[in-house]
């Protein structure tokens, strides 16, 4: 069996606290999970500053081209797991049987972080500009005006409170290492695997491994890396955004609300974007932020949600082997019931109806021993008002929203992808101003197609360092 220790600043730790990590359909004890807690992770703070110095020693472009390498050892290679090795599909295997996401999508979204990673200059690049990198490695220098520009590392390492529901967020936090910062990350229980795989391919890459932090452990180790950081990331429920909402030390990521708006110019040509609206829905088994929670469109609402519900309503779930299964499970009992029943409730509201129910033979809720599913649902909201027409839940859930176009920027609330299928020179320019949308596409553009060369939300080079003058010679008297 796997036991796997914490890691403190790239020495593993075996703690005499363990936690079992089974699989989530037999119960079967897959590995030991050595414990981290409060009080450890804020001593090991006091060394933070050594990992931005080792990592110093590099430069940017050079830990770019590692970072590439590891990204082709983090695909292909066996790499060191605690007491034992883990090769890719093991990787695969593990992921999947802890967090219920079948085994093709942990493959998918393996793809996606080993893109990022081989990809590392060019995200930089677009990150920061083209502001020349060793700026950022000495603090100052000239642009390409001919200008000294300052910009100060507000911290010496990232910290982050990693989620379980899907891997590929782990994007996110990859160019951290690249912008000679260490990291000091909370693992989710049930999702430890990247870090750990991420940490073993970049070390194997020739990164100095004491530049990581890993704290697997109870919740305190989320509280504690959070107070210990100059700057962390957490991602969490609605709760989590407005707890840290207005904070300039932490990033927190949560629900997206993505949307869908069909515009008046193309609503009555629906059925040519009906591809775009189902796959923005179900990709990923709609466990993604910037899965599609809404369609927004002033008419022939009706029909949309019908034709969206006949392609998703049969789907049904399988193995998580299966080459073909699209549903990811609910690992936690109670989770899928307590959704489940909450929707049921909602859907008693005036004005909000299922259209999922007559293409699905069999209830919504699939209940087994040790895990539930939750099959997709699309429901029909004839205005904005239903609680149900701006919700988001962890499975292939979207409500089909009727609203006249001219009100829907102010209806649809916070979004973090919005996709506004127009043509509409007017109203584009409208969604380019509105402030509730962070990520806009203009055309129809799955909201699950993001461009890695683009912040995906919030620029994270001008979360880690700061703007400010400096001068290296007097200034010509005006």
């Amino acid at each position: 069996m796997l036991d796997i220790p914490v890691i403190r600043w790239g020495k593993p730790y075996d703690s005499m606290e363990k936690a079992p990590v089974v699989h989530f359909e037999t119960g079967e004890e897959l590995a030991q999970m050595s414990q981290a807690n409060g009080g450890l992770i804020k001593m090991d703070m006091k060394k933070a500053a050594k990992a931005r110095e080792s990592l110093r020693q590099f430069s940017i472009e050079e830990l770019c081209q590692k970072c590439g390498e590891a990204g082709e050892y983090f695909m292909s290679a066996e790499l060191p797991l605690g007491n034992g090795t883990q090769t890719p599909e093991d990787f695969c295997r593990i992921q999947s049987a802890t967090t219920g996401l079948p085994e093709h999508m942990c493959a998918f979204n393996m793809k996606k972080n080993a893109f990022v990673m081989t990809k590392m200059r060019d995200v930089l690049d677009a990150l920061t500009r083209g502001l020349p990198f060793d700026i950022l490695s000495r603090g100052y220098g000239k642009e390409s005006r001919g200008v000294t520009v300052s910009y100060q590392a507000t911290t010496p390492v990232l910290g982050a409170v990693l989620p379980n529901n899907s891997p590929g967020v782990h994007t996110l936090w990859l160019p951290v290492i690249p912008l000679q910062m260490g990291l000091v990350l909370k693992p989710g229980s049930q999702e430890p695997w990247t870090p750990y795989r991420m940490f073993a391919a970049m070390t194997k890459a020739g990164i100095p491994p004491e530049v990581w932090s890993l704290y697997p452990g109870p919740r305190d180790c989320g509280g504690a890396v959070m107070e210990a950081c100059a700057r962390s990331m957490i991602f969490g429920s609605q709760q989590t955004l407005d707890q840290y909402r207005g904070n300039p030390r932490v990033q927190a990521h949560g629900p997206g609300f993505s949307k869908i708006l069909i515009g008046d110019d193309m609503v009555d040509r629906w059925e040519e974007f009906l591809d775009v609206l189902v796959d923005s829905v179900f990709a990923n088994s709609g466990r993604s932020c910037i899965n599609a929670s809404g369609i927004w469109a002033s008419r022939h609402t009706a029909e949309i949600a019908d034709a969206i519900a006949q392609k998703l309503g049969p789907i049904a779930p399988k193995a998580m082997a299966d080459p073909t299964a699209t549903l990811a499970a609910f690992t936690t009992k109670g989770v899928a019931e307590a959704m489940n029943n909450q929707i049921e409730e909602k859907l008693r509201e005036p004005g909000v109806t299922e259209v999922t129910a007559k293409y699905r033979n069999g209830d919504r809720l699939v209940e087994h021993e040790r895990h539930d599913f939750l099959r997709p649902t699309v429901v029909h909201c004839t205005s904005p008002e239903p609680f149900l027409a701006n919700s988001e839940y962890m499975f292939p859930f979207a409500s089909v929203v009727e609203c006249p176009q001219d009100q829907m920027i102010k209806q649809i609330g916070s979004t973090l992808v919005g996709t506004a299928i127009t043509e509409d020179a007017k109203w584009s320019q409208q969604l380019l101003d509105a402030t509730n949308i962070d990520r806009l596409n203009l055309g129809p553009i799955r909201t699950m197609a993001l461009n890695w060369l683009q912040p995906h939300e919030g620029n994270l080079t001008e979360f880690l360092f700061r703007n400010r003058a400096v001068q290296t010679e007097a200034p010509t008297a005006h």
